[in-house]
């Protein structure tokens, strides 16, 4: 049986009570958000082993030290950035590319950088199969962000620096925001950075946990 065919209703019925339970609950109202994270079938960006854990509230590992974050995070993250669907986003750090998909759902274009090969292209088989033709991939350093496509109006950062990179600010357009994780391994908080008028104000979201994000800008590793 195709994985990739429409899913049985038993998915189906875990989305809608991830949303409703772990999300709606927690004070996400983003009416699109909420939709799309209804939409993507989060569990086939997990392996089959770990499928009947794919909508519970915690994160899972998809390997090489990396995790998939828990729906509400995912969530949180993406009303941050409070996309209309004209966008062109950048997200750094495509792990499984589940967040990618919720930001192709959200955005018009979603370039993508990831710093192990094998995981982008596991991520690019299920994006592809999935029938996504507005996302862009590639392997590099996240931290250096992707100059050449600047610049962007929302940027997503799914693992923790010890600040902002120098250069995603740079990428970010006026009227633009990004959200990324800041702090050392033990202790980071969820922030959002919004430009206006050339000047970065910053808001500090909550507490969270992630993996270390590593590159010029980040940690050495």
């Amino acid at each position: 049986m195709n994985p990739y065919l429409p899913d049985k209703d038993i998915y189906r019925r875990a989305r809608e009570r991830m949303v409703a339970q772990q999300i709606a609950a927690r004070g996400i109202t983003d009416q699109r958000v909420l939709e799309a994270m209804r939409k993507v079938p989060r569990h086939l960006f997990v392996e089959e082993a770990l499928w009947d854990q794919a909508y519970a509230d915690y994160p899972l590992p998809i390997g090489e030290g990396q995790t998939i974050s828990q729906p509400y995070i995912v969530a949180l993250m993406t009303e941050a950035l409070e996309l209309r669907g004209e966008e062109k986003v950048l997200e750094v750090g495509t792990g499984s590319g589940y967040q990618t998909a919720i930001l192709a759902e959200l955005a018009r274009w979603v370039y993508s950088i990831e710093r192990h090969p094998r995981l982008l292209e596991r991520a690019r088989r299920v994006l592809e199969a999935l029938g996504y033709r507005n996302i862009f991939l590639r392997v590099g350093d996240g931290t250096k962000g992707w100059p050449e496509a600047a610049p962007f109006e929302a940027i997503i950062v799914t693992a923790a620096g010890p600040r902002v990179p120098e250069p995603l600010l740079e990428q970010l357009a006026e009227g633009g925001r990004l959200v990324m994780p800041v702090g050392d391994e033990y202790s980071q908080y969820l922030v959002k950075v919004v430009k206006k008028g050339g000047t970065f104000h910053r808001q500090v979201l909550e507490p969270v946990r992630f993996v270390k994000l590593v590159g010029e800008y980040g940690f050495s590793e």
